[in-house]
Formats: structure tokens, sequence, C-alpha cells
């Protein structure tokens, strides 16, 4: 085969449900361009795409898979990503490599969750989008009922590019609609001509002059349309649809042959800005004691530039990590601009650091083969490149300090307290997790200041449940689990005054010390500020310090419950001292001791963690799960449609959802999923305060 270039790369990601078969659609694509001699099942556990243990195991996609073969001389990168919202990031990951996003719909279900949360990812990030309406070889298929379905929830550009020759088991091809037939064939969903006509006119959107030549003469060629199909593609205009069935490899080859003649390469495709941060400096003028004096003044703005993909300088992000225990580190690669070569260094410009790229591989789902370069546009991975991670950009040695923008990833909030089973594990237990959360930029670990936790983070209980038992598998690391601690803080309402005096003797020298202070509460987020207002010498200056350095570390212990004190002023204004006996450790006393005598009596409360859920379910559960959050102390902000599904967006404490993934997947049978982000912190109720003191005194006392 001819030496790829850009033009010839179609980089294209299969997103949507699980189940609507899009391992299965990788599969038969692999094997219709001649790159594997036998199609894999998923129920055999022989698949390109699903070749983790766990994935074997379990039947289902966990990772992002990538993979390549060529079709007419193109090549064509094709991402197989999961359909488990659970698994997110790994789609996310694809998403953000790729030129256009392939929303594969099961034809039997219709559009479900995660197909309808992969279009507005994709759409928001700029990619261009198809559709694949797959297992057409299933029962009980409405073809005119799914296209009126995609055109009211995703569009009107909606519109297929084939259609259906048979359904069910009689489907056995399809008929293009691009290029209309003149066979007098019988097809489902639609009459041709006028689908035909719909696509034209979505086409000649993205081109004035293709526009003005279709509405004068009422035609255009069919050589200008395909033309300029791409484009419309790219620019959104046009979401063509498509029908399978991956199984029996029915449609495959018109899905192939229009990847490659309509669907945006690179060229069109690359929508990724550089952030540069450029600093100005000024001198300005300001007035100090009567005098005008000059000083140098310097402002950072971050500036986005759209990546040209005809750029000589070679530019390139990472978008996936893989750790190996035995393989080793693989960083996948796509290519914004220039050539990758394997002959040479890079530059990381996140880390500022160099990395080797005599290690260029080309990724075969499990498998690699070396490469000697990336063209502009094309994907691959490097090996031993230890230091490089998920979003870092890498360019040339001497290359310009830019970075391209981030993949954006949601943010865990679903949390377990680890602790190892065997005190072997303990030193091996966080280097293990650090491991782990390097593939997955949805799992997170660390210790929690608060409360002192091993804390690890992912999108459900079931994500967590995976990345636990690949902690075992993988680093034979086996933990104990339980819900964390919630990180209540404390803080107070009123102003009040406090007071303590500190004195013992124990023969020899003594210790001495008292003050006086006044405390009052300030707005949330202003923090802590000590004022002191002794006057006359009540207490030496010198001391002073001391009280400040007490106040804070009875802060940082809590007053009420053990939890951190925030959000308070202390103005200390009086005092005494003996000329022998007083120091700043005594000091110190006084001023912790006098914090929770004023704290005593400033009406002090418990602040929690609030945060923002947004559920989304089918409308029959709705009222459930309305109901459910309400006896969660839950408040409802609002609520959307996304076609038969309902989002409902609620403000609600996080001690109450410690175990709501699996409550959502018992109450609505798998159907509902949520994300999670914190919101802000407020008061506890009064009766909950009095059980979590109880609570923490009894604990302080059995420690």
């Amino acid at each position: 085969m001819a030496e790829i270039t850009t033009r010839d790369i179609r980089n294209i990601v299969l997103v949507g449900h699980s189940g609507s078969g899009k391992t299965t659609l990788a599969e038969a694509i692999l094997f219709k361009t001649g790159t594997i001699n036998k199609m894999g099942s998923i129920d055999e556990g022989n698949t390109v795409s699903d070749f983790n243990a766990d994935e074997k195991d379990r039947k289902i996609s966990i990772d992002l898979a990538v993979t390549h073969c060529n079709h007419k001389g193109a090549k064509i990168n094709l991402l197989d990503a999961p359909g488990y919202p659970d698994f997110s990031s790994a789609a996310i990951s694809g998403l953000g490599a790729v030129d256009t996003a392939i929303i594969v719909i099961n034809a039997a279900s219709g559009i479900e969750l995660t197909a309808r949360k992969m279009w507005d990812i994709a759409g928001k990030i700029g990619l261009g989008r198809a559709i694949v309406v797959n297992r057409m070889d299933s029962e009980n298929i409405d073809v005119t009922k799914l296209i009126a379905d995609l055109q009211e929830d995703f569009g009107r550009q909606c519109i297929p590019a084939n259609l259906p020759v048979g359904i069910g088991s009689a489907f056995k091809g399809v008929e293009n609609i691009i290029e209309v037939s003149d066979s007098p064939q019988t097809t489902e969903g639609g009459s041709p001509a006028k689908l035909h006509e719909q696509l034209v006119e979505a086409v000649v959107e993205v081109d004035e002059e293709l526009m003005e030549k279709y509405l004068e003469e009422g035609e255009v060629s069919k050589e200008a349309i395909n033309q300029a199909i791409p484009a419309a593609i790219a620019q959104g205009s046009l979401v063509p649809v498509f029908f399978t069935a991956a199984a029996s490899q029915t449609g495959i080859e018109e899905l192939l042959d229009s990847i490659v003649a309509c669907f945006p390469s690179p060229l069109l495709g690359i929508k990724r800005n550089l952030v540069e941060e450029v600093k100005t400096e000024n001198v300005v003028e300001t007035e100090v004691d009567g005098k005008t004096v000059k000083k140098k003044e310097i402002t950072t703005e971050t500036k986005f530039t759209p990546i040209e993909p005809d750029n000589a300088k070679m530019i390139a992000q990472i978008f996936k990590v893989k750790v190996d225990p035995f393989v080793g580190k693989l960083s996948f690669v796509r290519v914004l601009s220039g050539t990758l070569t394997n002959e040479g260094l890079v530059r990381d410009t996140k880390k500022d650091k160099t990395e080797k790229t005599q290690n260029l591989l080309l990724v075969q789902g499990k498998d690699t083969s070396p490469c000697t370069k990336l063209v502009t546009g094309d994907i691959g991975a490097l090996a031993k490149a230890e230091s490089l991670s998920v979003n870092d950009t890498i360019c040339s040695e001497d290359g310009k300090h830019v970075t391209v923008e981030d993949i954006k990833f949601p943010i865990p909030m679903v949390m377990l307290a680890v602790e190892p089973k065997s005190r072997k594990d303990e030193q091996r237990i966080s280097e293990s997790l650090g491991k782990l959360s390097e593939e997955d930029m949805t799992f997170s670990t660390g210790r929690d200041r608060q409360t002192k936790e091993l804390v690890i983070r992912g999108t459900s209980q079931f994500h967590l449940d995976i990345m636990l038992a690949r902690l075992k598998s993988r680093y034979e690391v086996e933990v104990t689990t339980k819900q964390p601690k919630v990180p209540y803080l404390e803080t107070i309402t009123a102003k009040a005054e406090g007071h303590h005096r500190h004195k013992k003797q124990t023969g020899g020298r003594g210790q001495f010390a008292e003050c006086y202070i006044r405390i009052e509460p300030r707005e949330r987020g202003e923090g802590f500020e000590f004022k002191n207002a002794i006057f006359g010498g009540s207490i030496p200056s010198n001391f002073v310090p001391a009280i400040e350095k007490g106040i804070k570390e009875q802060m940082g212990k809590g007053v009420i419950a053990g939890c951190p004190f925030i959000d308070v002023k202390v103005e200390v204004y009086d005092g005494s001292f003996h000329q022998v006996d007083s120091d700043e450790y005594s000091f110190k006393i006084a001023g912790a001791r006098a914090l929770r005598d004023a704290v005593s009596k400033a009406k002090p409360v418990l602040l929690e963690p609030v945060v923002m859920l947004e559920v989304t379910v089918p409308s029959t559960y709705m009222g459930d799960i309305s109901g459910d959050l309400s006896s969660k102390r839950g408040r409802i902000m609002g609520m959307d449609s996304l076609g038969n599904l309902q989002v409902i967006k609620a403000q609600v404490p996080m001690s109450e959802i410690g175990r709501y993934s699996t409550e959502l997947r018992s109450m609505t049978g798998g159907e509902g999923s949520y994300t999670i982000e914190f919101s802000h912190y407020d008061i506890v109720p009064s009766k909950m305060t009095r059980e979590i003191v109880a609570r923490s005194k009894k604990e302080e006392e059995e420690e």
C-alpha cells in the first residue's frame, strides 16, 4: 500500500449504550477489511477489542480499545469505547482523539442513555457525528419510527445515508440514499428520493456557491455533493444514518465505503486549541506618602489558538495511558500537526521534560508493531515513556512552550475508604492505586486531609468494584472497604467572648498565661482572621504569635466534634503574664482554651458538604426518584427532558448518598445514571448535630 498521508486518514470512535453491538461492529469492520481472518465473538472472549481478563469474564467492554484497518486506500483508526456509563472516562478519551463519533444504536431498543450522553459530548467538542443503527436482524423493529425519533431527539440533520432492504430475519442489505438507486428494491423507513433531497439540502448549507446553484437550478451534480459531504459532517449540518447487522456483516461494506468517501479527514476534523499563557509587563505609577512611585506590573492572559493540521511543527497529545505489570507503560498519542518520528526526543511541555521516541508503535487491540513515524492526524503509542500522562502535550524538543487544551473528564464523586488487608501491603497500596488512576481519569485516590482515611473515588460502585478487582489481580493487593467519614466542618453563627487563665505549679518554674478574646463569624470561604488588639502591654508582643498558634492548632483539631473549624475572626484584647512563669507554651494553651470557651457561647454549628446531583432516568421513574431525593433532605433545583428521559437536578447532603449508586440501580433496574459535583457547605440540622457530636465524643473516649 502507498504511504499514508493525512488526507487518507479517518479517525472514528464507536460510542453508544451497552448492548448496541459496538464491539461486534468493530470486529466486523476488521474482518471485512481483511485485518483479521476470523470474526471473534464476545461470548467466546476472542474479539480484538475486549482483550482484558475482566472484560472477557464479564462479557462487557471496560477500556477504550485502539485498532486500525485499511480500506480502499484509506487508513481507518477505529476506537471501540465501552457503553456502560460507569466507564465514561474511556469513551471520553476516545472522543478526544478522533474527528468523527459514530453513535451506535440498537435497532430494537432505540435511543438509550449513553447514546444521548455521547451525542451531547461529541457535539460540545465539535466532532463530526454519524449514527449506525445496528442489529437490524433483531425482531420488532420500526425503522420509520426510529428515524423520526432520531430527528426529534437529535435534530433534522440526522438523515439516512442508506435504507434497509428488509428488516429482522429478512434484512439482506441496504440501498444507497446518497446516490439514489434506480432499482425498484423495497426499502423500509421512507422514500429514497425524498430522503435524498433532504440530504442534498443539508449538504449545500456548508457551501454558498452550491447553495446558490441548488436554489437556482433545483439540483447539483453528484460529484459536487460527494465533495461537500465531509465538510457537512465536520460542521454538523449532516449526520448520516447507516443500517447494519454486524454479526452477519450486512451493511458493513457500505458503511466502510461511506467512511472513506464521506467522513472528514484530520485536515477538516481537527478542532483543538493550543493554550498559551502570554505575559505582559507594564509600568504603572502609584502614589506613596505623596510621592509618585513607578512599579512593574505583570499580567498573564490565556490565549487559545486553533491548531492548524498542516502546520510543519510537530504537536501531539496523550489521550490514553495503559500500565501493564509485565509489558510496562504505553502512552497512546494522536498527532495534531507535523510528523512524530521514532528517531529523536520530544518535549513534554506540561512537565518540561524530554522523552525518547524510539519506541513508537501501531496498536491493534492488545498487540503492537513497530512504527517509523506518525503523520498529522494519525494515532499510535509510545512505549517506555514513563513521565507521560493523559492530556500531556508533546512537541519537537526545541518547540515553543504551548499545550493542547485538555480533554475534559467528569469529576469522580462516589467514594470508598480503603485499608490493606495485610500489613505487608501498606507500602505498596498507594503506588498500585496510583498506577490504576493513571489509566482512568475518573478514578482517583488520596488521603483525606480531614478524616485521615485513604479514599478512592470513581463514577459508581460498579466502577470502584472493577478497579479494586484489578488492584488484586494485577498487583496482588487486597483491601477492606467502608463508607468514608463525611468531612464535616465547624463554625460559629454569633459573636462571643472567651477567656482562659492557665496556671500550673509543679515545683521550680511554673506555667502562667491569661488571655481574653472576642470571636465573630465570617462569610463562608473567607477563612481565619487574627487581630492583636492589646493595649498597654498586658501581654508582651512576643507572646501574641503563640496565642495565634494555639488558636490555629485548636481550629485544626475542632472544638465541638473534632472537625476542622473555619471562617472566624479572632481578636485578642487583654490578658496578663508573669515575669518568670510565662512562656510561649503557656500562651499557646491559653489561646486554644480561650477559643473553646468563646465557641461554646457563639452558637456553634456543624457544616456538611452538599453536592449537586444530576440524575438521568426514564420518565416512568421520575416520581420515585423525586420522592427519594426529598427523603434524603434533597432540594430539587430543576428538571429537563432528553427525549423519553428526565434529568433531575438536586442539591443533596453528601452524607445521604454514600450508597446512591446501588440504590439508583435498584430503583430503576439499571436504567438510571447520575453525576455529582461539589456544591457548597451548609449547616447540619440541630438534631443531627447532637448525634454527630455524641458519636465523636464516644470515638474520642474509645481512642
